[in-house]
C-alpha cells in the first residue's frame, strides 16, 4: 500500500488500509510511507509491517512480488509506476493510461474516495468513520490541555497568528491549560502566539515534541482548535473535541466526519489555492469571535 505524503494524507487513507485488511484478512500487509511518519503508522491496527518511502521514487523493496498492491497515492501514471515497479500479482489503481481501474472524481472526500477505490477494486465494503488510531505509549507530555496549532503547510492555510492568540488568551481566562504545539520549523510562530497571548514559555511545545508525543497531546487534549492540517485530522482520529478553520479547500473534500465533537468553520468555495503563498480570503474571512464561540460550546459539552 503506498501512501507517502503528509500526515492528513496518511489519517484520511486509515479507513482505505482497514478495508483492504478485510479484503486480504490472511496477507501480511506493509504500508510505504515515509520515514518522519513510521511510527504513526504503526498505531493503524490494519499495518503489519512500515516501508520507509519517498514520495515517486522507487521503493526499496527486497522481498518476492507481492500478491497485491495498491496505489493509495494519487491518480496517474507516476504514482501507478512506483507500485507496478514490484511486478505484483494483482494491481489496484485509479484508472489511467495502461492502468484501468476506477475512475477518479475531483469533487470527492478524500476519505470516501479511498474507500471507493477499495470497494470497487476488491469487493470489499469500507467504513468511512473508521478513521480511529491507537493512542501511543508513550505518555503525553500534557493531558487536559486546550491545544492551539497555529501552523499549516502554506501560508494560504494559515490563520494570523494574533487571531490565534486571541483564541488562546480568551481560553486561558476561563481556565484552560492553553499549549501551542507545531513542528520544528513551527516553533518561532507558536513562540509568537504564546507571547501575544500573554502565555509563559512552557506553554510552547512546538518543536518540543516528537510525533507520537504531540499525537499523545492530541489524544489527551481537552479541545484542539487549528487549521486545515495534519492536527485536525489526529483530533478526529482520537475523537477530541475540535474547531477547524478552512480556507482555500472545502471541508467538503478534507473536513472531518458529521460528529457533534467537530466544528468546522468555513466561508470559502474552494476556489482557493491550497498551496498560496498569502492568507487565503476565505480564510481570513473567520473572525475571532465565531472561533471562540464554537469552542465554548465544544467545551460546556464537555
Amino acid at each position: 500500500m503506498l501512501r507517502p505524503l503528509g500526515l492528513g494524507d496518511l489519517l484520511t487513507g486509515v479507513p482505505a488500509i482497514r478495508g483492504i485488511r478485510a479484503a486480504v484478512p490472511d496477507h501480511r500487509l506493509v504500508l510505504a510511507t515515509t520515514t518522519a511518519l513510521a511510527p504513526l503508522a504503526e498505531l493503524v491496527d490494519a499495518v503489519d509491517e512500515v516501508l520507509p518511502a519517498r514520495e515517486l521514487e522507487p521503493l526499496d523493496w527486497s522481498g518476492p512480488s507481492p500478491e497485491l498492491a495498491v496505489d493509495l497515492h494519487g491518480k496517474g501514471p507516476a504514482s501507478h509506476a512506483v507500485v507496478a515497479g514490484l511486478h505484483p500479482r494483482r494491481l489496484l489503481t485509479f484508472d489511467s493510461p495502461g492502468h484501468p481501474g476506477p475512475t477518479w472524481y475531483a469533487d470527492e472526500h478524500e476519505v470516501r474516495r479511498w474507500c471507493r477505490l477499495v470497494e470497487e477494486g476488491l469487493g470489499v465494503r469500507c467504513d468511512p468513520d473508521a478513521l480511529d488510531l491507537a493512542v501511543p505509549a508513550v505518555p503525553p507530555p500534557v493531558a487536559g490541555a486546550a491545544v492551539v496549532h497555529p501552523g499549516a503547510a502554506f501560508p494560504g492555510r494559515r490563520w494570523p497568528p494574533d487571531r490565534f492568540a486571541a483564541v488562546a488568551r480568551h481560553l486561558a481566562a476561563a481556565g484552560h491549560d492553553v499549549r501551542i504545539t507545531g513542528g520544528p520549523a513551527e516553533r518561532e510562530l507558536a513562540a509568537a502566539v504564546a507571547e501575544l497571548a500573554g502565555l509563559p514559555g512552557e506553554a510552547v511545545l512546538a518543536g518540543r515534541t516528537t510525533s507520537m508525543e504531540l499525537a499523545a497531546v492530541v489524544a489527551a487534549a481537552r479541545v484542539v482548535v487549528c487549521g486545515d492540517t495534519g492536527v485536525a485530522h489526529l483530533a478526529t482520529a482520537y475523537r477530541r473535541p475540535s474547531a477547524v478553520l478552512f480556507g482555500p479547500v472545502s471541508p467538503a473534500l478534507w473536513g472531518p466526519p458529521p460528529r457533534p465533537q467537530h466544528v468546522v468553520l468555513w466561508h470559502g468555495d474552494g476556489a482557493g489555492d491550497p498551496w498560496g503563498t498569502a492568507l487565503d480570503p476565505a480564510l481570513a474571512q473567520v473572525t475571532v469571535s465565531e472561533v471562540v464561540e464554537a469552542l465554548d460550546g465544544l467545551l460546556a459539552r464537555v
